[in-house]
């Protein structure tokens, strides 16, 4: 088996040779003679595993200088911006060449000796290629602008797409305007009605008591249909909403509409948990040690629990995150995943109403009380990050290429004549 990597090809050096030649001077560095060498020892290898004819040595020469004087670039480029790979961050990346070649590292490091390539040399330039990529991402990164409308119109695109297939169980309240009446009166009733709804209220029975529309009877159901087969002023309104939807109240020419999905068959929705919680934060000073707080914190536990005084109240003395505690504490509904790795640990396993023991994060020591959980329908958000990503991808494919060839043309690149007789 051939080593095939995560890489192009690896440009590890081969054991050293008596005398190094300088192949091609790039900027202030060089490719070495032992580069290419061992550049080609990995390709032929791959090639073999995989069953690859290659082209004649000439051009396979040609191909491999030109990589590795692009990657030379990178190279460069990363030490300019100071992108640095540490060790474990390295170790992972051998492990994840071994997992993918179906090997243990021991299995890939005797294969990169059996090729004739040092496993020290093999590793450095993994590390290399490993901050190239970062310096690659981080610089083309800051080329790419993404609209916000670009975001909106390929959500709707993929919207579309998405609901060719949906089908919905639609209900519907019909206000119609009655000539000579005040028509602000009709939107104040729709409002009323549609609060009365998010409240609880039936749609049924507000729809036989109130509706004037073609379903009224039927308690406002006009049953299962996808976007195509329902009216335009339905469908208009309807974009991947999830079951127990509320829309409206939207005008027409003859008066306010308000719809329920009901229910929804083919569409994948993406729910999440939001937690709203409040918290205590008191930071460690020169005067005021771990143990202090930690002290403090357990005598307002045993405040609260006593019933001696509530967490409001105490939030807006003592705690030091200034943005919740003129809040009496609350940070309102948000995903877990927000918080430091120790808080969000809290908020998702802890019990609603029940006070946490003090905890230490990043920006001081906690407690936290969940006051509520409840799930969400973030369809519509998942669907433009769905968006986002692929335009984000179709533009840095795009600026890559862009970045790489003005990268080429702006480097002082001189291929030393020796190297060119040898050919």
């Amino acid at each position: 088996m051939g080593i095939a990597i995560a890489f192009s090809f690896s440009t590890a050096q081969a054991t050293p040779v008596e005398l190094d030649k300088v192949t091609v001077i790039v900027n202030e560095g060089v490719v070495l003679q032992s580069d290419v060498e061992s550049s080609l020892i990995t390709l032929r290898a791959n090639a073999k595993q995989g069953g690859q004819t290659l082209p004649s040595e000439d051009i396979l020469k040609e191909q491999v200088l030109e990589k590795l004087i692009i990657d030379t670039l990178q190279q460069q480029e990363a030490e300019r911006i100071g992108v640095r790979i540490d060790d474990n961050s390295l170790n992972q990346a051998l492990q994840e060449i071994a997992s993918n070649n179906d090997q243990t590292l021991e299995e890939l490091q005797a294969e990169i000796a059996a090729e004739g390539l040092t496993y020290p040399a093999f590793r450095e330039q993994i590390r290399k290629e490993m901050a190239a990529s970062e310096a690659r991402n981080a610089l083309v990164r800051r080329r790419i602008n993404i609209l916000p409308a670009e975001v909106d119109n390929l959500a709707d695109i993929l919207a579309q797409e998405t609901n060719a297939t949906v089908q919905y169980k639609v209900s519907h309240i019909q206000l119609r305007y009655v000539e000579g009446e005040d028509k602000s009166k009709l939107e104040e009733k729709a409002n009323r009605l549609v609060e009365e709804l998010n409240d609880g209220a039936d749609f049924a029975t507000m729809a036989y008591t109130y509706s004037k529309g073609p379903k009224a009877l039927e308690g406002g159901d006009w049953g299962w249909m996808r976007k195509e087969e329902m009216p335009t002023i339905f469908a208009d309104q309807i974009k991947l909403q999830n079951k127990g939807t509320i829309i409206g109240p939207f005008r027409s020419g003859i008066g306010f509409h308000i719809l329920k999905i009901d229910d929804v068959k083919g569409l994948e929705t993406v729910a999440v948990t939001e937690v709203n919680a409040r918290h205590i934060l008191i930071k460690p000073t020169v005067i005021l040690s771990d143990e202090g707080v930690q002290r403090q914190l357990n005598d307002i536990i045993r405040r609260i629990n006593a019933g001696e005084a509530n967490f409001g109240d105490l939030a807006q003395q003592y705690s030091q995150d200034p943005g919740s505690a003129v809040q009496n504490g609350e940070l309102g509904y948000q995903t877990p995943d927000l918080y430091v790795p120790e808080f969000r640990h809290q908020v998702e396993t802890l019990p609603e109403g029940q006070i946490s023991e003090p905890f230490k994060t990043v920006h001081g020591w906690h407690i936290v009380e969940v006051i509520d959980r409840r799930e969400v329908d973030r369809t519509d958000s998942a669907l433009k990050n769905k968006a986002y990503r692929i335009l984000f991808n179709r533009k840095f494919n795009e600026e890559a290429s862009a970045w790489l060839q003005e990268l080429r043309a702006s480097a002082f690149v001189e291929i030393v004549e020796e190297t060119q007789n040898d050919d």
